[in-house]
């Protein structure tokens, strides 16, 4: 199908309606989010990016990554950016892409493993969203509906991981939460 670069589509009604600047897509694991992303997205009649975070550190890993490639036109462009999210982002929307982050939870993990200054690089995401020249579509799991975690970095994370989705949460024009492939229109 071609694409005219324009950041409308085809809407629930079937009328033609822009994309949001940011969008925040939650959820928890298995839940449909990342698939729901990417059918909003595919609502876009530019060019698409998918930045993945992930980092494949195992045969389970690689086998989940390859289901996600799979189902996605391969009209995508995949970037694959596990640490210098805020960079990639600003490239890709300055190229006139609409862009999909699956998921600010990995790249998360990967700050925190990395030992990066976490504050500091949540920091740099959100004054990189003031920069984005396109619709951007984050993927993010939500942590905090299950029990308190027994260690301390489990229970840091789980509070990073509140604190990011809240910040990115407070940016985005549009937030859902997505639960057994359902979409809740939370903002």
């Amino acid at each position: 199908m071609a694409r005219s670069g324009t950041s409308t589509g085809t809407g629930l009604t079937g009328l033609i309606t822009p994309l949001p600047a940011i969008t925040l897509v939650l959820g928890g694991a298995r839940s449909g989010k990342s698939r729901y992303a990417e059918e909003v997205l595919d609502r876009h009649t530019g060019s698409r990016t998918y930045i993945a975070t992930a980092e494949i550190r195992d045969a389970e890993m690689a086998e989940r990554v390859k289901l996600h490639q799979a189902r996605r036109d391969p009209d995508w462009r995949l970037v694959e950016e596990p640490m210098d999210l805020a960079r990639a982002i600003v490239a890709e929307t300055e190229k006139g892409a609409a862009v999909l982050v699956d998921c600010l939870t990995l790249w998360l993990t990967n700050v925190l493993l990395a030992e990066k200054d976490v504050p500091a690089e949540i920091d740099a995401l959100e004054a990189a969203l003031g920069q984005c020249g396109g619709p951007l579509i984050f993927v993010a799991n939500e942590v905090g509906l299950g029990i308190v975690p027994d260690n301390k970095l489990a229970r840091d994370f789980r509070d990073h991981a509140g604190r990011l989705n809240q910040r990115i949460a407070a940016r985005a024009d549009h937030v859902l939460f997505v639960a057994a492939g359902l979409p809740l229109i939370l903002k």
